[in-house]
C-alpha cells in the first residue's frame, strides 16, 4: 500500500512539474544574421575582427659611381712688327672628378595587430583599419595598419598574412623620453634648414 501511494506521488510529480518551471525555451540551430552553428566564423561583414600577421622585410641597395675630367692648354707665339713687346707663352690645365657611393639598407617587421572591417566594397573585397598601442615606461610604441583584403585570403583561423593586404599603410609611430631624445634639437633642425 505504501509503495503503490509512492508510485503515485511520484508520478504526479513528474506531471505537475513542466506547469510550475514555466515554458521550456527552445532555441534554432540556424542564427537569424544567416550563419549557421557550424559555419566558420571568418570576418565577413562591417565590424568584424581579424588578425593581420605582419611579415615584411625591404631591402634597399644603391651604388653610384661619378667621374669626370677635363684639360685643355693654350700656346701665344711671339709678337712680330708691332707686336714684338709679346712674348711666348704657354698655359695649360686640367681638371677631373671621381666620386663613388654605395648604400645598402634592409628592415624586417614582424608582429600582429588585429583590425576590424571598416567597409565592404561591391566586390566583397574588405577595408580594414586598426591600431595598436604598447606603453612602456612612458613611452608610446603605435602601430596603425590600413588596407584592403580579399575574402578568400582570411584563413580559417581568422588572420590575413600581411603581404596579401592590397594598398597597405603600415606605420609604427612613437612618442615619450627615450623618442624625444631620438629627435634632432632646435638649432640642428635650424642649420639642416638654412644650409
Amino acid at each position: 500500500m505504501l509503495k503503490k501511494f509512492f508510485a503515485i506521488l511520484l508520478t504526479a510529480a513528474f506531471l505537475v512539474a513542466p506547469i510550475f518551471s514555466g515554458s521550456a525555451g527552445a532555441k534554432s540551430l540556424w542564427s537569424e544574421n544567416g550563419v549557421g552553428m557550424f559555419a566558420d566564423r571568418k570576418a565577413r561583414n562591417v565590424g568584424d575582427i581579424l588578425t593581420i600577421v605582419i611579415n615584411e622585410t625591404t631591402t634597399q641597395t644603391a651604388t653610384k659611381s661619378r667621374s669626370n675630367s677635363k684639360a685643355g692648354s693654350v700656346e701665344v707665339g711671339a709678337g712680330i712688327g708691332i707686336f714684338q713687346f709679346l712674348r711666348a707663352a704657354s698655359a695649360s690645365g686640367s681638371d677631373s672628378f671621381t666620386a663613388n657611393g654605395s648604400a645598402q639598407d634592409t628592415n624586417r617587421y614582424t608582429g600582429q595587430i588585429t583590425v576590424t572591417v571598416v567597409e565592404v566594397l561591391p566586390n566583397d573585397n574588405m577595408i580594414i583599419e586598426g591600431t595598436q598601442s604598447i606603453w612602456q615606461n612612458r613611452d608610446e610604441h603605435k602601430i596603425t595598419l590600413r588596407g584592403i583584403i580579399r575574402r578568400d585570403d582570411v584563413t580559417t583561423n581568422n588572420t590575413v598574412p600581411s603581404t596579401k593586404v592590397a594598398d597597405a599603410t603600415l606605420r609604427f609611430d612613437g612618442k615619450g623620453p627615450l623618442n624625444a631624445k631620438q629627435r634632432q634639437g632646435i638649432l640642428t633642425q635650424i642649420f639642416n634648414f638654412l644650409f
